[in-house]
């Protein structure tokens, strides 16, 4: 579920937001390339912000993304979306700041390193046996370098 959250300086007072929030949707779902009806919007409007030094105009805003997202999808997101602020809130291109956050490549690798332990568990609780059946401990070091090398 793609959730784009944008905070503006912009009292959003007299703003049709109803527009910027389907037109930011629908821009997001077709950009990102999943179905509209599982993206999320938030805008807040008259929060305290300075950019550049200054309390003029400006926005920021944080896409969250369970895949979909890489280099050419964030670029055209961030064009796509800082002209609807323009157009909309009278936010300058120059002064909105968008930062994308893939969840998916934060979830794999969590779940690959949950994986590396579950077989360090399996590797402690092997190591009394591994002497019992009169094992070395240079087949101890072979399977310990065969677990970490099927991870690399």
């Amino acid at each position: 579920m793609p959730c784009l959250n944008i905070s503006t300086n912009v009292s959003l007072e007299g703003i049709d937001t109803s527009s910027v929030l389907s037109e930011a949707s629908s821009t997001v779902a077709k950009i990102i390339g999943k179905p509209e009806n599982y993206v999320m919007i938030v805008l807040k409007g008259s929060v305290p912000m300075s950019f550049g030094g200054n309390e003029q105009p400006a926005a920021y805003g944080e896409l969250v993304s369970i895949g979909g997202l890489n280099p050419d999808v964030n670029k055209k997101l961030s064009g796509a979306i800082a002209t609807i602020l323009e157009t909309k809130l009278s936010v300058p291109k120059s002064r909105f700041f968008l930062k994308f956050y893939d969840t998916k490549a934060r979830i794999q690798l969590w779940m690959e390193w949950l994986h590396f332990l579950s077989y360090l568990h399996l590797l402690a609780l092997e190591i009394p046996n591994f002497y019992m059946l009169g094992r070395t401990y240079k087949d101890l070091v072979l399977l310990t370098r065969r677990i970490i090398l099927s991870f690399i």
